[in-house]
């Protein structure tokens, strides 16, 4: 098994380039994503079965909770059972994490109601909640109110770390999931705000699925150049995942919203009105040191609304994200 972390912070920020934000796009298109659900996920220890779906006076109720596949499936097992057990000590729920195959497949068994508590990076949230009259962002890391991604490329191109984007134009360039906000939609559309045709590159771009996906095709040489989270990429620097003799880094985006946990309204119905501060009490909560903070990679939980996440909707309108 592999002993790769999941993502976490620490020591004082590296300094990477970076380029000024203009005015954000606007526009319409459709299209939506739809997959299907992996293989059984993880109950907390300390709940005796998976639970059914309603509670009754006297009996604990049940929670499912769900994230997008954006790392290693055995970084997402721990981080997600982690939090499975710690909430459902700290609410009395038995709380279950349920793996997905993709990122779609997080949207529509959220809308379906069969995860009731998704992690979702900012564009997934804002379809899931589109999608889903009554869902409600409930929380977000620290870090997630300025978040960045990171332009990669193998070091055969001869490019040094710059502000312009416009060299990356004509390299084989792979994006991480086709909805991912830090892996493709903010990533389009700066380089569109740079004159690069996001949809452009030679061959069309790659969409490898995950963040370590890839670093791993642009170190290997399947593609020059590739864009993700800046977290995941600091991560698997400072853990030696990335070797600089075959990645580096080329640019840093603005910053920029993203993930969040989002709540979807059956799960209010059955467990009752106050879940909603229920949840946030908990993320606020979890005092400084705290496993499930580390993980995440987060100094703290702080509250989130669906306003933070209007330039998201605007520019995933635009590339036809969202209908």
């Amino acid at each position: 098994m592999s002993s790769r972390r999941a993502v976490r912070s620490g020591g004082s920020p590296q300094q990477f380039q970076s380029f000024s934000r203009r005015g954000f796009l606007t526009g319409a298109a459709a299209t939506a994503a739809a997959a299907v659900l992996a293989a059984c996920g993880r109950t907390s220890p300390v709940s005796s079965s998976g639970g059914s779906a309603g509670s009754s006076s006297g009996s604990r109720g049940s929670l499912t909770i769900g994230a997008i596949p954006d790392q290693d499936p055995e970084v997402l097992q721990r981080l997600y059972g982690t939090v499975a057990d710690s909430m459902s000590a700290a609410l009395d729920l038995d709380v279950r994490y349920t793996p997905v195959t993709d990122y779609g497949a997080a949207v529509s068994l959220f809308r379906t109601g069969d995860l009731d508590l998704v992690w979702f990076g900012g564009l997934t949230g804002v379809q899931a909640r589109l999608q889903t009259p009554g869902a409600e962002p409930i929380a977000q890391r620290d870090i997630d109110e300025s978040f960045t991604s990171v332009f990669i490329v193998n070091p055969s191109t001869g490019l040094a770390p710059a502000d312009d984007l416009t060299p990356l134009a004509g390299l084989r360039f792979t994006y991480g999931s086709e909805t991912s906000t830090s892996g493709r939609l903010m990533p389009a559309y700066f380089l569109t705000e740079q004159g690069v045709d996001p949809q452009g590159f030679p061959g069309g771009p790659g969409f490898s699925g995950s963040h370590d996906a890839t670093i791993s095709l642009v170190a290997s040489g399947s593609y020059q150049a590739g864009v993700l989270n800046e977290q995941v990429w600091a991560s698997r620097t400072e853990d030696g995942t990335v070797d600089p003799a075959t990645v580096v880094q080329y640019a840093r985006t603005p910053e920029y919203h993203d993930y969040h946990w989002l709540l979807g309204p059956q799960a209010v119905e059955r467990l009752g009105d106050d879940l909603p501060d229920r949840l946030l009490d908990y993320f606020t909560g979890l005092p400084a040191g705290d496993e499930v903070l580390q993980l995440f990679g987060a100094g703290s939980f702080i509250p989130t609304e669906a306003s933070n996440y209007t330039q998201i909707e605007a520019v995933g309108r635009d590339l036809g994200l969202i209908s």
